[in-house]
């Protein structure tokens, strides 16, 4: 198999070099869809990822500081750190309770009816969008076609926002701990890095990476 592939680089508005941020920034960066038919409770915050240890989160940071050479300058701020809850998430919780069944998105202008249902007879099931089935199935220059109408129809997409150039794929010995820095915990280790103690190709290089299909 063989591919070409470009990388480019995320925007950053904004570096900190002191962590954790204030809590009141939080909302600016970090945000949770919790969907459900009523508000999250405390138990429901529990079984979820969104709590901060305080513990945990200043052991790694410690690490972090002490063997990672992007980090050593940083500046842990523990007085930050206990302004964080350890029995609710960091951000506000805004809960926005629906009366109707209807996506306020799929809905035509003329369309006035407050649900969709039927008193009587079979019930409609319908499913927009498509499977990975349809797809599947479908050719490569017929997927194309699809994506065509698609744009052509003026119909939504996902845009993702980065850098106006590429990252250079020569002499770029960060670009791999910078893309998968949990195969580089401690910043080093990229194609072509000078630190390293004994010379080995560019080629030997990638293939001793990808020998590490468990990571």
């Amino acid at each position: 198999m063989r591919a070409n592939a470009i990388s480019f680089a995320n925007p950053t508005p904004k570096i900190y070099s002191i962590l954790p941020p204030p809590v009141e920034e939080m909302d600016e960066v970090l945000a949770f869809i919790y969907t459900g038919p009523c508000k999250p409770t405390k138990s429901d915050f529990e079984r979820i990822p969104l709590l901060v240890r305080h513990k945990k989160v200043a052991a790694a940071l410690e690490w972090l500081k002490l063997n990672h050479k992007d980090y050593f300058d940083l500046e842990i701020s523990y007085e930050n750190l206990k302004a964080y809850p350890e029995d609710t998430p960091p951000v506000v919780v805004d809960f926005k309770e629906s009366t109707s069944n209807r996506d306020p998105e799929s809905i035509a202008v003329n369309d006035m009816e407050d649900e969709t249902g039927t008193e009587n007879g079979p019930c409609p099931f319908v499913v927009h969008g498509l499977t990975g089935e349809e797809y599947s199935t479908k050719s490569l220059k017929a997927l194309k076609a699809i994506a065509l109408k698609h744009l052509t129809d003026n119909k939504k997409i996902l845009a993702v926002g980065h850098e106006k150039n590429p990252q250079s794929i020569y002499n770029n010995p960060q670009l791999f701990p910078q893309m998968m820095p949990w195969l580089f915990p401690y910043g080093l280790g990229g194609i072509g890095n000078k630190l390293q103690k004994n010379h080995i190709s560019d080629l030997a290089h990638k293939r001793h990476l990808l020998m590490y299909y468990d990571k």
